[in-house]
């Protein structure tokens, strides 16, 4: 486990009273680590998370819409 000594803006103390509130968690270092993961489960590297690449396997084999330009590729989806 790593400690790390923080400094922090009430804005943001009152964020960890909240998610530690909903969360149920035992202190703030717990409500530190649940934003962690959300944000890594949000924002972060999604091509390497399993379900991800499954979906991109699958979307590779689809065959595509051949078209020259845009026009065409208009008159496809119109009709």
């Amino acid at each position: 486990m790593v400690q790390n000594i923080i400094e922090i803006g009430e804005r943001e103390d009152r964020v960890l009273n909240i998610v530690k509130a909903k969360f149920g968690l035992k202190n703030k270092s717990e409500a530190v680590a649940v934003i962690a993961q959300t944000y890594e489960e949000s924002f972060l590297e999604p091509e390497l998370r399993p379900e991800y690449s499954e979906k991109l396997q699958k979307l590779e084999k689809e065959k595509g819409i051949s078209f020259k330009n845009i026009a065409e590729l208009r008159k496809i989806i119109e009709d």
